[in-house]
């Protein structure tokens, strides 16, 4: 494959990307039904994001990025188990 056909990735892109498998593999750390848990809201919330958020919202991104890396980080934390979010749109906590 020619580096042509390769689409290059942003240094933002990478850092999303970087973000997204650390949390798969703090989520690797867990139980097993907490893992399958966390994994469903990590895909969920990210994908929802991809669609949602426009690319040239850089602000936005970079905000989202230091959320991410702060929920990453509690994560991480063998007193956590698990992770919980609020859907705004039901205003549920799941």
């Amino acid at each position: 494959m020619g580096t042509s056909s390769v689409s290059r990735l942003s240094g933002m892109q990478k850092q999303v990307l970087a973000l997204y498998r650390g949390f798969l593999r703090a989520a690797r750390s867990k139980p097993p039904e907490e893992r399958s848990q966390i994994e469903k809201i990590v895909s969920a919330e990210f994908r929802q994001n991809a669609k949602q958020v426009d690319r040239k919202s850089f602000l936005y991104i970079e905000y989202l990025l230091r959320r991410g890396k702060k929920q990453l980080d509690q994560l991480k934390s063998p007193a956590t188990v698990g992770l919980t979010y609020l859907d705004v749109r039901t205003s549920e906590t799941k």
